[in-house]
């Protein structure tokens, strides 16, 4: 019995979450969907390691995960509630842009070892925007927390 067919704890491993992006080393971000509605939330997590390639740069003396990263991370894991709400996965021409990041406040820097637990609720959907409040934190703490506002597109190939 898998914890996805029960109820009250719907969970997704890294094989299935990488059904729902098209993201892959090094940027994909979500390691575990530990609960979902449907419609409404997520939550997922992302395991923070010395070994992400970002920290040899970001920064060598002190390594920190980029706030672009984070941002990026909530944005993925609201990705994969709008996919699932709309009941599609994605194919090689399904694309995910950004259309907006409003209120984006960085509170506590995240670095190796740290779990990050990245919570989105969808606040509305319309004309093919998806508006979300995205929260991540570590310890119960937040790091960083933002209004998202996304859309989802066909690939148009080159030259076409």
């Amino acid at each position: 019995m898998t914890t996805e067919a029960t109820a009250t704890n719907k969970t997704l491993g890294i094989n299935e979450i990488k059904e729902y992006l098209p993201h892959r080393y090094p940027l994909l971000l979500v390691d575990r969907v530990v609960d979902y509605e449907l419609g409404k939330t997520i939550t997922a997590i992302k395991n923070v390691t010395v070994n992400e390639e970002f920290f040899n740069g970001h920064f060598p003396h002190k390594p920190v995960m980029p706030g672009v990263l984070m941002i990026e991370a909530l944005a993925q894991t609201a990705a994969i509630l709008s996919f699932m709400t709309m009941n599609v996965k994605p194919d090689e021409n399904s694309v995910v842009y950004f259309v907006g990041i409003d209120n984006a406040r960085f509170k506590r820097p995240v670095e190796p070892g740290d779990q990050l637990k990245m919570d989105i609720e969808i606040l509305r959907t319309s004309r093919g925007i998806w508006k979300y409040k995205a929260t991540a934190s570590v310890d119960g703490k937040v790091a960083v927390e933002a209004e998202l506002m996304c859309t989802i597109r066909a690939n148009e190939k080159a030259g076409q």
